[in-house]
């Protein structure tokens, strides 16, 4: 398969002219006799040519299916098995280092609302040369291809080997966590969503309850994300590896990138802290709802108690009077009428303080 210089595609201004530049699985840039190329293919080792003569090269490519295409692809650019198979078994990140090549793996993190899977980037490393294979889509990459050319001519011609390979490797793992970085705002944007559900009061509980833990687990996982990614990048920094650089300066660079994952799970645990303040916000707002609701019920009770024996008594008076054995008259009207009446009041008040002797009557918050 022939290479597609990419710089053919660039020059042009058609609209589409980036996104053509990046349909292609693979991508390939060098510096080659002083010279920078960029080259793109749907197979990896058409590429080999071109990175075999180079002083330095970065070939990024995805692959379907990681553990199988991982170790096929990279073999075919003269990395060992062993490398591969080392790497692929660690679960989230990992570090290798076999002397005159090496290897990372590190979290490509994607989040879709509050769904965050950790896809697997293999960053693979020789003298003259980084890979990296990952299943995610080319965008990963995108403003590393775009510039990859200028990327290489920024290198320090007088730098070393070593130098130069680890800036280059600094860049790419820069732009990988930057790109981690951002959906970060993505969950936080999802989570101002589920509050503005949370202030609605009518809003079920049940599916608050299954959204709240949707997006503490999406937390987690992104906060899971990046602790292996700062695993990986204290093991490069401390790794000691031939294929590096020993400046301490260009090194400062990969602590930075650590800092940066730092001060990103802090973040992320912020917005843990916030997001389990707003729970314990509305679990004091449904508790409050339910105690107003708890002193209604109880008011209620209180009074059809008082109603009902205020009815009860007089009720009863009457239907003893009212029987054919007393036989009440005209003249019986008056102190029947006083007796009823005086019956209700005094057992209205009987029941009141009854009522409120036994509690029914709620004391001291207001009911509602």
């Amino acid at each position: 398969m022939k290479l597609k210089p990419i710089h053919k595609i660039k020059n042009s201004r058609h609209s589409n002219g980036v996104v053509l530049a990046l349909e292609e699985r693979g991508f390939c840039a060098v510096i080659c006799k002083n010279k920078t190329q960029c080259a793109e293919s749907s197979k990896i080792e058409s590429f080999y040519p071109l990175i075999k003569n180079a002083s330095i090269g970065w070939i990024d490519f995805v692959i379907d299916d990681f553990e199988k295409g991982a170790i096929e692809e990279a073999t075919k650019l003269g990395f060992s098995k062993l490398l591969v198979k080392n790497l692929i078994k660690h679960p989230r990140s990992g570090y290798e280092d076999f002397n005159d090549e090496m290897g990372l793996k590190i979290p490509a993190i994607h989040v879709d609302g509050f769904n965050v899977s950790l896809d697997p980037l293999l960053i693979l490393i020789r003298k003259n040369m980084i890979v990296t294979l990952h299943t995610s889509e080319t965008k990963r990459f995108f403003r590393v291809r775009r510039y990859a050319e200028t990327l290489l001519r920024k290198l320090p011609k007088e730098a070393s080997q070593q130098d130069k390979i680890t800036l280059l490797l600094v860049r790419i793992i820069g732009e990988n966590n930057a790109r981690n970085f951002d959906y970060l705002q993505i969950i936080e944007e999802t989570g101002d969503a589920l509050s503005q559900k949370l202030s609605d009061t009518f809003t079920p509980r049940e599916q608050l309850s299954k959204e709240i833990y949707h997006m503490k687990h999406a937390l987690i996982q992104y906060l899971g994300g990046l602790w292996a990614t700062s695993d990986a990048l204290v093991s490069l920094r401390h790794g000691d590896a031939d294929l590096l650089t020993d400046d301490e300066k260009i090194l400062g660079r990969i602590t930075g990138l650590l800092s940066d994952v730092h001060s990103q799970i802090d973040l992320a645990e912020h917005l843990s802290d916030v997001l389990a303040s707003g729970m314990e916000v509305l679990q004091s707002i449904y508790n409050n709802q339910l105690q107003i609701l708890n002193n209604r019920l109880a008011l209620l009770v209180g009074y059809l108690t008082i109603i009902g024996t205020a009815l009860l008594v007089p009720n009863t008076i009457a239907t003893v009077l009212g029987n054919s054995a007393f036989n009440m008259g005209e003249s019986d009207v008056g102190w029947y009428l006083a007796l009823l009446l005086i019956s209700t009041i005094f057992s209205t008040i009987l029941a009141w303080w009854w009522v409120k002797k036994m509690g029914f009557l709620p004391r001291g918050p207001d009911v509602g």
